[in-house]
């Protein structure tokens, strides 16, 4: 293959990967999005709100250990599409529930059909890009995601706010329905290719049994670096925008705003992230440096000691520091992982991403309850602040064991 035609397989997955990673993001808020409009219709709490998020995220997280495993068996493709079709069967559940349980029995099937991204996206961009544009995949794969996570509050509040809550569930639909049929018209590009690679060291580990590599330290360092950073991320998206208004008196569109800036912010990070971890063999100290900076600047803004426009400056430099760390962060846990393995390894890994988002809703809808606003930013920045601790014990185990680092 001459070096056009590899660009172009190359553009081609990394832009149909980048797509459905940024469904599963579009979906991950769709019910925060819509918190103003669900709390008075169906009198609930944050903390029952928070755990309708946290159902969610519990399912993905123990569904996406389990899809690993389904990725390494069946490939990646067909599991990929079977998530993008349950996303859009969770929004038409969720736009017809009249009760809190019809909420969780939605929230529940769209967590079923998120648990299949991270395995499926990450096997299928390691087994079909080309090694001198992974990390500019890992990029895009971040970018969309954030994307994703960007729209989602824009288009929900949007739609709700000119007709109700069920046609804007309704019209979230649409998307995975139009991805998926984008993914069948290009299913080819995203065919099944299984690497061939020598079984040494970490791989042999891996390979002794299918279970093998939960022996590795490293894999279980990954799983509590993904864990903590989650529980900042989610109080960041859940009840960020909550508290900028408790906190700063700004008004709910432009709280909204302010984490839409984040989000942005954050996905101009990653692009400069992808440069910047592919020129770098030391993708550990760069997560250092980012979450330190997001760290201080969250204690800032929970200090409430500047105007608000300058809050929402203040998020928007949180998400850049944060998306500048994506891709090194990506390219370290490949770095950690063995290669024959790598459905299982990602699944397992990235089940830590659920965890913390499943746990963050109900520790910071806990402190909203207790109107204590400021408590959500503090606890960001605690959190931030852990994940250093788990960059460094990821970057020195991969280093000790002898792991290749991922240029």
């Amino acid at each position: 293959m001459n070096d056009k035609s590899l660009l172009r397989q190359d553009a081609k997955v990394i832009s149909l990967v980048g797509l459905a990673h940024g469904t599963s993001h579009f979906y991950h808020v769709i019910l925060a999005a819509l918190i103003p409009w669900l709390k008075p219709e169906f009198h609930l709490s944050y903390s029952e709100l928070g755990l309708l998020m946290t159902v969610f995220f519990v399912v993905s997280g123990v569904g996406q250990a389990m899809a690993g495993f389904v990725v390494d068996r069946l490939g990646a493709r067909t599991v990929l599409f079977s998530g993008i079709a349950l996303l859009g069967v969770s929004a038409v559940l969720l736009s017809s529930a009249h009760s809190y349980l019809q909420l969780m029995l939605g929230a529940f099937v769209a967590g079923c059909g998120n648990c299949v991204f991270h395995p499926a996206d990450y096997t299928l961009l390691n087994q079909r890009v080309s090694k001198a544009r992974l990390a500019h995949g890992f990029s895009v794969h971040g970018i969309s995601g954030n994307i994703g996570w960007a729209m989602s509050p824009l288009f929900l509040t949007f739609v709700a706010a000119r007709t109700d809550w069920r046609t804007a569930l309704l019209s979230a639909a649409l998307l995975p329905l139009a991805v998926l049929a984008l993914m069948l018209w290009n299913r080819h590009a995203l065919r099944p290719e299984p690497a061939v690679v020598p079984v040494t060291g970490a791989a042999q580990v891996a390979a002794d049994s299918p279970f093998g590599f939960l022996r590795l330290k490293v894999v279980w360092m990954c799983f509590a670096f993904f864990l903590i950073s989650a529980v900042a991320l989610a109080g960041i998206q859940t009840f960020a925008a909550t508290s900028l208004v408790s906190l700063y008196g700004m008004s709910l569109a432009w709280a909204t705003s302010a984490y839409t800036c984040y989000m942005m912010a954050s996905a101009v990070g990653m692009l400069y992230g992808g440069f910047l971890g592919a020129g770098s063999r030391n993708h550990d100290r760069i997560i250092m440096i980012a979450f330190g900076t997001a760290a201080v600047l969250a204690l800032v803004l929970a200090a409430a000691v500047v105007p608000a426009w300058m809050a929402v400056v203040l998020m928007g430099l949180i998400g850049l520091v944060t998306g500048i760390s994506g891709p090194s962060r990506d390219l370290m846990i490949r770095g950690a992982a063995p290669a024959n393995a790598t459905g299982r390894v990602f699944g397992v890994v990235y089940s830590g991403l659920d965890s913390g988002l499943a746990l963050g809703p109900l520790m910071f809808g806990a402190l909203m309850d207790a109107n204590h606003p400021s408590g959500v930013f503090i606890g960001i920045g605690i959190f931030q602040a852990l994940v250093i601790l788990t960059a460094v014990g990821v970057g020195s185990n991969t280093r000790v064991a002898g792991v290749p680092k991922t240029a």
